[in-house]
């Protein structure tokens, strides 16, 4: 059969001779609700929007959509699917207009290609968005949008300004006024992309044309082209008539800041900046210069938060005028010496709280751990200064494992699950996430007949635990939802497109006392961000409910680091 079947109806019936001459039950009991997402997904040739580098699928659960980018290596009209993964075993259905071999199109979700059958056939037709349905006792539709990038550059020694015409197959490349027209030497011509590729008419090779007093021809084609099939493209190479630029644009940080500007292929520029109101200026280090093509990118570090600086860039043999910018304040982390501590009560039993009375920068999941008259996350005095935080993973009463857990934000019982807001109100820019922590860990298991693993992490069960800490900054809107109820699990996804910067530190090693780490926050773009998330769990995978009974993540002097 194609398609599984999914149970949706639960039926009733009682008819007996002697009791009813017809017997017919109307169902009226309601159909659960069991959501599915797609919580994974990638394609051949997949990158990032604005590298060649490697990117995860941007999933956005509230929209049910999926944005994927891809290289030009690959026809997007017959894409394959390497990874498809769905919640809850949902069926998986697809258009088969869109699909290469429809029959051969697995239903259900797949972690690899290895995981389906060695027949399958996995090949969409991505030209528009495609709908995926999953189905569980209802439907939820799905859309895949996939963006090629075809990475058209153009190199040349004295290079000014390009512009590409794809319409019309034609691109004009502006030099300095100096360069003679009858001697260029392209260094990179990709008008069929980085993978296409690109012939003289003539023959020969790009590099074997050098006189451009009057417009030379190309055939190009995009590496999934057939072979021989080709378009004709036109390159003329004109002097430019205009200066570079000089204006440039400054994203300030804390400690750092970045400054992007274009000059003339070939040159790099002088930088120099100083504090506003000292006398001397520094020159920035070359090392700290990036330069493609006509752009460049320069950053400024160890700057000093909340200082105004000036700077001026000297290119082409020009120097701009002197202008000025501010870096961001630091913000400190707010009780992370983790000294302040409050209490509640649920049905007459005390949880902890990592607050001052009043307070709610941090969360744990003392809350529902309470309801079994325990605490996950203590205070101790077993610390590297004053007070510190005791996170332990325990069996809460044989039902679920339960791991010690800290973070920026709120926690709400979901039955014996939980629901989690990650995130506080945050607009800086640290550098690093710096503390002490020792560390005990214990052999993985589970407990309890309600615990179901996901297949990936069957393996892992009886293998020694590892703590797990890592800190985001997010732009999103608003915090982020964490469900760790099975049927709708939905869990954070460090490479989500909101993130601008993630650090993270794993360990499953014993460590008896206390040492300092500094956990690097690594930007992945220049946006400002809207909030902070910290998440410190003495067990890696607890929400799962896979933990180590007995595993112990120590934590004191909690700081975020501007340097």
């Amino acid at each position: 059969m194609k398609h599984k079947e999914f149970i949706k109806r639960i039926a009733l019936g009682l008819c007996g001779i002697g009791f009813f001459a017809s017997c017919a039950i109307e169902n009226d009991i309601p159909y659960p609700i069991v959501e599915s997402a797609i919580t994974g997904m990638t394609v051949e040739g997949q990158r990032s929007e604005s590298s060649m580098s490697f990117a995860a699928a941007s999933i956005d659960n509230s929209t049910r959509s999926v944005q994927i980018y891809v290289n030009d290596s690959v026809d997007i009209t017959n894409l394959r699917i390497t990874q498809l993964q769905i919640s809850n075993n949902a069926e998986l259905l697809v258009d088969s207009a869109v699909c290469t071999d429809y029959s051969r199109f697995p239903d259900t979700g797949f972690a690899s290609l290895d995981s389906v059958a060695r027949t399958a056939n996995t090949r969409i037709d991505f030209t528009n968005p495609v709908k995926f349905t999953l189905r569980t006792y209802q439907d939820y539709e799905w859309t895949v949008t996939v963006n090629q990038i075809i990475q058209r550059d153009i190199e040349i020694d004295g290079l000014r300004d390009y512009t590409i015409d794809v319409t019309n197959r034609r691109a004009v490349v502006y030099v300095d006024p100096t360069k003679d027209l009858s001697n260029i030497q392209f260094t990179t011509l990709n008008l069929g992309g980085y993978y296409g590729e690109v012939i003289p008419v003539n023959g020969g090779s790009v590099s074997d044309i050098r006189d451009y007093t009057s417009p030379q021809e190309f055939y190009v084609r995009l590496n999934w082209e057939p072979e021989n099939q080709y378009t004709r493209w036109t390159v003329y190479v004109l002097h430019s008539d205009t200066e570079v630029s000089t204006e440039t644009t400054l994203f300030p940080m804390s400690a750092t800041a970045t400054l992007s500007g274009t000059i003339q292929s070939g040159q790099t520029p002088v930088i120099e900046y100083r504090e506003q109101g000292s006398s001397s200026w520094q020159t920035l280090s070359t090392s700290s210069i990036v330069v493609s093509g006509t752009s460049y990118t320069a950053t400024f570090s160890g700057l000093t938060p909340g200082q105004t600086y000036q700077y001026r860039v000297t290119a082409n043999g020009t120097t701009s005028e002197e202008q000025s910018f501010t870096t961001v304040a630091a913000v400190a982390l707010e009780n992370g010496s983790l000294e302040n501590w409050s209490e509640g009560t649920l049905t007459s039993n005390t949880y902890y709280i990592p607050n001052a009375e009043g307070e709610t920068f941090w969360g744990t999941g003392n809350s529902a751990t309470a309801i079994y008259n325990s605490n996950v996350t203590t205070p101790t005095d077993d610390s590297y200064s004053g007070k510190a935080a005791e996170l332990k993973s325990q069996s809460a009463l044989g039902v679920k494992m339960a791991a010690g857990n800290l973070f920026t934000g709120d926690f709400e019982r979901d039955g014996l699950d939980g629901i989690l807001q990650f995130g506080r109100s945050f607009s800086s820019f640290p550098t690093a996430l710096r503390l002490y922590y020792k560390y005990t860990t214990a052999p993985m298991q589970t407990v309890g007949s309600l615990t179901s693993l996901p297949s990936n992490l069957e393996s892992l069960v009886g293998r020694p635990d590892s703590c797990h800490i890592y800190i985001a900054l997010s732009d999103k809107s608003e915090p982020y939802e964490i469900r760790t109820k099975a049927n709708n699990r939905q869990l954070f996804d460090k490479n989500d497109a909101n993130i601008i910067a993630y650090g993270e530190y794993i360990s499953a090693e014993n460590v008896t006392s206390y040492q300092q780490i500094e956990i690097p926050l690594v930007y992945r773009a220049y946006r400002t961000p809207r909030y902070i998330i910290i998440v410190c769990s003495s067990s890696k995978y607890g929400d799962y409910y896979l933990a180590g009974e007995g595993s112990t993540l120590w934590l004191d002097e909690m700081e975020l680091v501007y340097e």
